[in-house]
């Protein structure tokens, strides 16, 4: 028996309307933005983290003092028109050296997590792409590091190269990179049994190819949310440092050592260490909140 063609028809819409509901297909750093985008808490930690490196960038120049000049006459004022943040015990300007450390403070953190990026990444591509007795060797060489306490190793560090800016960060990244090679490692060892992988070594593609063209922006997503959440542990990291006075010597000025100078000083002129200390947190609130943003926007991929 043979059912006549006008028998099948299309169900819930008409051929003329297909054309208008197909989409094309997103890209995968578009659908991460939109997905990001719709989760409103990261939005407005993004917009504070914009705002906040803003004023890093220019805050000082806002008024006519400068971070380091101090003035005896006026120590200890409490904010005013004049001094927007108060003074501190020198009468140097709070609000002139609180974005003076902004500066200091948000290029350390951000400092340390890129020298991790590429410490880590070269250490865990390697061992994952490798695999076998090289790989044993390089992970059991990450896992003895990692067994040293973090903050005591960057402590000691301190004490015995100095207080400087650059043995501060070197401090950090001493065995900071371990984790974000551990999360290299294990993408390169999901992805480099792929086809296109494969696919690459059979046409005679070097290492150091298949690990730039395919293994490691393959694995951007959960580097680059680890990589945001690296800075403010950073950042936190140095403003411990600094409120034990192991931070920057002065005359520079940070929000670690800001907090230390203003905690004797918190029963009678609260301002200093206020302003430090709520600065702080608001950074590190922004970047968590941005770094959990980004990992919920990549999550659906990730999990393929």
């Amino acid at each position: 028996m043979q059912i006549p063609n006008d028998k099948f028809k299309v169900v819930g819409t008409h051929l003329s309307d297909t054309e208008k509901i197909s989409k094309p297909s997103l890209s995968f750093w578009k659908d991460v933005f939109i997905r990001f985008r719709k989760n409103k808490l990261a939005v407005f930690g993004l917009i504070l983290l914009a705002i906040l490196i803003f004023m890093a960038i220019f805050g000082p120049y806002m008024t006519e003092y400068d971070y380091k000049m101090t003035d005896l006459t006026n120590k200890n004022q409490a904010p005013s028109a004049e001094h927007w943040f108060g003074t501190d015990d020198l009468g140097r300007d709070v609000f002139t050296r609180t974005w003076e450390g902004a500066r200091i403070s948000i290029f350390i953190g951000v400092a340390a997590a890129l020298i991790d990026l590429f410490i880590g990444v070269a250490w865990g591509g390697i061992a994952g792409y490798k695999g076998g007795r090289t790989d044993e060797l390089m992970m059991r060489g990450a896992d003895i590091l990692s067994g040293i306490p973090y903050l005591l190793l960057v402590i000691l560090l301190m004490v015995v190269l100095g207080q400087s800016l650059g043995t501060m960060i070197i401090a950090m990244t001493i065995t900071g990179w371990i984790n974000m090679s551990r999360i290299v490692r294990g993408q390169v060892l999901m992805l480099k049994s792929q086809e296109y992988v494969l696919a690459s070594k059979t046409l005679g593609a070097s290492t150091s190819r298949i690990m730039s063209k395919h293994l490691i922006p393959n694995s951007m997503g959960p580097i680059l949310v680890t990589m945001t959440l690296t800075v403010p542990s950073a950042i936190f990291t140095e403003a411990y440092l600094g409120f034990l006075g192991l931070g920057l010597t002065p005359p520079l000025a940070s929000w670690g050592t800001m907090a230390n100078d203003g905690l004797p000083a918190l029963r009678y002129y609260p301002w200093r260490l206020f302003f430090p200390a709520t600065f702080i947190c608001l950074t590190i609130f922004a970047f968590n909140v941005v770094g959990d943003g980004l990992r919920d926007a990549l999550d659906p991929r990730m999990r393929k």
